[in-house]
């Protein structure tokens, strides 16, 4: 009875009239899942922005940024950073992909072709770059674990290059790797559950299912009634989020066709993961800004960095030239007040706990089965750590390079570039699928199977309230008008055939993997 109910709910839902887009961005006030597609895919970027001039959308959440000013200026960030993680001195990566998870025995793996990678022989990386050259800067507050430290400063665990091998990232697309299922769920659960600040966790994840891993919705808006949790929580969860997000979005646009066996993007995917829940297209803004900013601060570190691989010291000026260019843009757009953040009596112990998180965080791609996602999980949430720590931990003087040159371990560096072009990417990869909508003339089938994928993780009071919210919806344009009565009626009508189908027969695949898969 419970199926035949939730198959005819489907039906009511799916076939509602769709709701004309609004003109912002991520809208708060519809909370139709056509409206909301539409807003994200039919978005039209502003020109001629500044960080310093309001538009209709408002600032990015937490930063004094719009939303437009980093649709106008990505073009020219991606194309830079796209070629300057492939200089040799951004695209060899060192990591140890075989230590064990230190949270559960079995983290199973992945066979399928999609999440091998190959190594690259240690005397292929530049000799200056390898482990065995760079001095072991010692460190009286340095903790040490089983191949992995931390120090007092850093928010994630780095490898102590005793194991590992290198990895030459620009050969290893971020993509659909075909993990998925309960092992995959369970990062994703961790993530979200096991390092979770108290009070927030139930007000983020309360009524969601746990195999789903979905990302919370009510994250860090400025809503009424989100003012039980404080910024530096909301800030933790939107840059959780947005790196989800960001997964996400890479493995919609390079998804395999097992038909043709051809990479290429699904636009049903990323319709299904991010168009129909603006909010998670709003934490990769989000993430985005927060490492611009991180960048920003750095630059006089990063400027005096020697990037020279052969001695020849082209390369070196080849670099520098890429690198100040994403530092200018940096300076423009990263537009985020890191010092509104651990203020207050109690700011040191919320740090501590904001910090312990995320080092739990890094500790978990420990337990990731695939060894490809285990890699760029561990390039990004590194990267991610980098920039918090350059944030919060460091002031004006720990970041001059003359008094503190030694400051970042080259692989905090490269992790740093690379999580930025990958958020970069995901911004880059929205107009493609933005494009691919404006031709496809099957938006209604689209729509209608991001409904029936919803709604199939919904249950108890949520799966009821949409129900009857779209009863009364039918119900409410009858009781005001006969004519359009009669006229949602034919609509429904001409619909009703397909829908009907796709609900008792099954749906198509098109869609992609659950949301908690990587």
């Amino acid at each position: 009875m419970r199926c035949r109910l939730l198959r005819y709910g489907i039906i009511v839902q799916a076939l509602l009239p769709v709701v004309p887009a609004s003109q912002s961005l991520f809208s708060k006030e519809s909370s139709s899942l056509d409206s909301k597609v539409h807003d994200v895919l039919e978005h039209q970027t502003a020109k001629q922005l500044s960080c310093d001039q309001p538009v209709p959308t408002g600032p990015i959440d937490a930063t004094t940024c719009q939303f437009e000013v980093l649709d106008e200026i990505n073009p020219s960030l991606f194309e830079t950073l796209h070629t300057l993680v492939a200089t040799p001195f951004f695209k060899y990566f060192q990591a140890d992909l075989y230590r064990e998870c230190p949270f559960w025995d079995d983290h199973g793996s992945c066979s399928d072709p999609g999440c091998a990678i190959t190594s690259v022989d240690e005397r292929d990386v530049p000799e200056r770059f390898r482990a065995t050259a760079l001095s072991k800067i010692g460190s009286p507050d340095r903790h040490e674990l089983p191949g992995c430290y931390y120090r007092d400063s850093d928010f994630c665990f780095l490898d102590d290059n005793t194991e590992g091998e290198y990895y030459d990232l620009s050969l290893i697309p971020e993509r659909y790797t075909g993990y998925s299922g309960k092992d995959a769920q369970a990062v994703w659960h961790s993530i979200y559950q096991e390092n979770c600040f108290g009070i927030s966790e139930s007000n983020l994840l309360s009524g969601k299912p746990v195999s789903a891993a979905i990302v919370p919705d009510t994250i860090a808006s400025n809503d009424d009634d989100d003012t039980s949790q404080c910024l530096e929580k909301r800030v933790y969860y939107k840059i959780v989020s947005g790196l989800h997000a960001s997964i996400s979005t890479h493995i919609c646009l390079e998804w395999l066709n097992q038909t043709t066996g051809e990479w290429q993007p699904n636009l049903q995917c990323f319709v299904n993961r991010i168009a129909a829940h603006p909010e998670r297209l709003e934490y990769i803004y989000f993430n985005t800004v927060l490492l611009l900013r991180a960048v920003s601060r750095l630059s006089p570190y990063l400027s005096a960095y020697d990037y020279c691989s052969t001695g020849t010291h082209e390369d070196d000026i080849e670099t520098r030239s890429k690198l100040d260019n994403v530092i200018s843009i940096a300076q423009h757009a990263g537009r985020f007040d890191e010092a509104v953040l651990f203020r207050g009596d109690n700011a040191n112990v919320l740090k501590e706990e904001f910090k312990t998180h995320f080092r739990n965080v890094t500790r978990i791609m420990d337990c990731i089965g695939c060894d490809k996602c285990r890699l760029w999980g561990k390039v990004q949430t590194t990267g991610v750590a980098t920039a918090l720590k350059i944030l919060f931990e460091l002031d004006e003087r720990a970041l001059d390079p003359n008094t503190n040159a030694n400051l970042l371990q080259r692989s905090e560096v490269v992790a740093l570039i690379n999580t930025l072009h990958r958020f970069s990417e995901s911004l880059n990869a929205v107009n493609i699928f933005r494009h691919m909508w404006s031709e496809n003339d099957k938006k209604d089938d689209i729509i209608q199977e991001a409904h029936t994928s919803a709604l199939s993780k919904v249950g108890g009071r949520e799966y009821e309230a949409k129900i009857r919210e779209a009863c009364e919806h039918v119900l409410r344009v009858c009781r005001d008008s006969t004519l359009g009565c009669m006229a949602m009626v034919m609509q429904l009508w001409g619909k009703a055939v397909g829908v009907i189908s796709s609900v008792f027969y099954g749906s198509s695949k098109a869609g992609g993997p659950l949301y908690g898969e990587l």
